[in-house]
């Protein structure tokens, strides 16, 4: 039985999770319970299938030629690995953003708007709202309100990476899955994107990748260590850093890995 299934403590939990690209094993046999509203850190050396676990919770590993998932992935009790669903649905409910900025060749309001449209809002008033929730969401609206119909990849880096949560934002989703968002930015707007997380997680579920130790020290509520595809160890941040229980975790937050 899948962790915690009879409380709504979780909002994603895994059981049995496993994904391969071709005979290539990447995650194996994992199990784990994200909780809600809170800010969860995925970290590991580099090539220990970090961002192929993060992608299992929205089904993007299937875009990728070869892919093949046995076991559950569970959003609020059901199983998006079912047949019956509906995967652009899904792909709304549990938002990503990637590594590098990748603002779309349009304007900051076409950015953040775009999804809405997608899904059928034509009204401009409604999507006006939307984007201007969805910058304030993301700490951007004032930064950009007097050039929303600037081209997106004239801001900054910081600002285009805080625009693309914000197109995330734009569609109403539940979980906001981020893969190394930080990697690409300087540390003032690596700060301001590590704020932005602790003030999303009071209405969204947070799950972050990344092999920044200080900064999943410094940001998460809870913290999962893989290693070789396996989930190694996983509980409260402080205590996987204060006090791990397994010597592998403490080889690697303290450096004498490999």
């Amino acid at each position: 039985m899948p962790l915690g299934r009879a409380s709504s403590e979780f909002k994603i939990e895994t059981e049995g999770l496993n994904v391969w690209f071709g005979e290539k094993h990447v995650v194996k046999n994992f199990n784990i319970g994200i909780r809600r509203n809170c800010i969860t850190a995925i970290m590991g050396p580099s090539g220990c299938g970090k961002t192929t676990l993060l992608r299992a919770f929205n089904r993007m590993n299937e875009i990728i030629e070869g892919s093949r998932t046995s076991g559950s992935v569970y959003l609020d009790g059901e199983d998006i690995n079912s047949p019956k669903t509906d995967v652009v649905e899904l792909r709304r409910r549990v938002g990503m953003v990637f590594q590098k900025p990748n603002p779309f060749p349009k304007s900051i309001y076409d950015n953040v708007a775009f999804g809405p449209r997608i899904h059928g809002v034509r009204d401009k008033r409604k999507l006006d709202e939307i984007v201007r929730f969805s910058l304030e969401e993301a700490a951007l609206w004032d930064e950009v309100k007097d050039r929303l119909h600037e081209s997106a990849l004239g801001l900054s880096g910081g600002q285009q990476q805080r625009l693309c949560i914000a197109r995330a934002l734009a569609v109403a989703p539940e979980v906001i899955l981020m893969d190394e968002p930080c990697s690409a930015l300087d540390p003032i707007s690596t700060s301001k994107i590590e704020e932005l997380m602790r003030r999303l997680k009071r209405n969204y579920t947070v799950v972050l990748v990344t092999h920044n130790m200080q900064q999943a020290a410094r940001v998460a509520d809870y913290t999962a260590f893989m290693y070789l595809g396996e989930l190694i160890e996983y509980g409260e941040t402080s205590r996987i850093f204060e006090r791990p229980e397994k010597e592998l975790t403490e080889r690697y937050i303290t450096g004498r890995f490999g």
